[in-house]
């Protein structure tokens, strides 16, 4: 517990300069950093012969990098003729000279076991903070279905057959537009000073959010910890639910591989639970929310991570709302806020409620549909979780 309270002091003076620094030694930084993530939330159809470039923003800067790829929720080996990574340049999706093949224990092609994840060795290619990175993968064959994570909100671009395998420099053959991210799972940056996991549904993938404007909650928390050489790692799944499979596995089932299991975590932010209230089967049993709670601060404590609870917030006017799930989200923001299972909280139901009528979002955070978030509504949830981080005790 001493190392956790050390390396958590640590983490707290990088997200927030000017907290007094703690009378124990600094701790080395880890040498890989979470940058960026995507949780794999299902399948589409394989793209046999083609390229697909995906367009993903990096959290943190660091000396080279390495690429996480999914065949999670594959049934055949995953063939990758050619992975590779380059800075984007001007232009919807042009290369500059910074292009570099990546490699699995040396070989340039490997093939992915369904139900598994494979990271590249090393690639030498220094990234600064903020940037765009292009992960590139060239499937030869049809490998069956496609691990994807369906709500980008980026546009990506693929190469179709026959336009050759995934090594150009120039970005012409990329024309066809994508909304998906497919195989790409995450990015680690070397050096950084550790990351925080952003865990939920659709509020965290960014639903309500302008596309290609990375204006997501995650994004915006990780300018404000930018100056810490913090990652923030995106690991929200729209329909993601708490205590059942919906979109993607559950909270509980999927929280290795999507949050615990990423480089360098130190702290784990859940905003996870409202699928569950306003879904079906109906999940009226706040003892149900207490439980996988508790469970989920449990196994990260045991990893060395600590939690941060996000209160859920209001729905009012959505088509799924009834008074008597509001009665349910009540009792389990309650339990959030005062049940001591989490190491601080961010309550963000107060900070985006309509004080006129508190079981609706203020109009200023409404895109429309009266549960997502805008981006102005991104913004001030960002601002929470950055404040609730104070109180991660050390």
């Amino acid at each position: 517990m001493a190392e956790v309270r050390r390396a958590l002091a640590v983490l707290l003076l990088a997200v927030l300069p000017g907290t007094a620094a703690p009378a124990v030694a600094e701790p080395a930084p880890p040498p890989w950093t979470g940058s960026w993530e995507t949780a794999p939330s299902g399948t589409a159809a394989a793209l046999p012969g083609a390229a697909v470039r995906n367009v993903v923003h990096l959290s943190v800067g660091g000396t080279a990098v390495r690429i996480r790829l999914s065949n999670r929720f594959g049934t055949a080996p995953l063939q990758l003729g050619a992975v590779t990574v380059a800075l984007r340049a001007a232009g919807p999706n042009a290369v500059p000279g910074t292009l570099r093949t990546a490699t699995f224990q040396g070989a340039a092609t490997v093939a992915v076991p369904p139900g598994q994840d494979i990271v590249t060795d090393p690639v030498p290619l220094s990234v600064p903070a903020a940037a765009d990175l292009l992960v590139t993968v060239y499937t030869p064959g049809d490998s069956g279905p496609a691990t994807y994570h369906q709500t980008a909100l980026q546009t990506s671009y693929v190469a179709p057959a026959g336009a050759g395998r995934a090594t150009d420099e120039n970005g012409t053959a990329y024309t066809t537009a994508i909304s998906r991210w497919y195989y790409a799972t995450g990015v680690d940056v070397l050096g950084g000073a550790g990351s925080i996991v952003a865990f939920g549904d659709s509020l965290t993938d960014g639903n309500g959010s302008t596309p290609d404007t990375n204006h997501r909650w995650p994004d915006r928390l990780a300018e404000q910890v930018r100056a810490g050489r913090l990652g923030v790692l995106n690991a929200g799944i729209a329909g993601n639910r708490l205590l059942h499979d919906g979109a993607g596995p559950s909270a509980l089932a999927r929280l290795d591989a999507d949050a615990l299991d990423r480089s360098g975590v130190r702290v784990l932010v859940v905003l996870e639970g409202i699928n569950d209230i306003k879904g079906t089967p109906t999940a009226d049993d706040v003892t149900a929310y207490a439980d996988a709670y508790r469970t989920l601060v449990a196994r990260a404590h045991a990893r060395g991570v600590r939690v941060v609870g996000v209160t859920l917030t209001p729905y009012r006017g959505f088509s799924a709302y009834t008074d008597a799930r509001e009665a349910v989200r009540q009792q389990v923001n309650a339990f959030i806020r005062t049940g001591g299972a989490f190491d601080a909280v961010a309550d963000a139901d107060a900070a985006l409620r309509d004080p006129a009528d508190p079981t609706r979002l203020l109009p200023a955070y409404d895109p429309g549909d009266h549960l997502h978030f805008n981006d102005t509504g991104m913004a001030a949830i960002a601002d929470t979780v950055h404040r609730a981080l104070a109180g991660v005790p050390r």
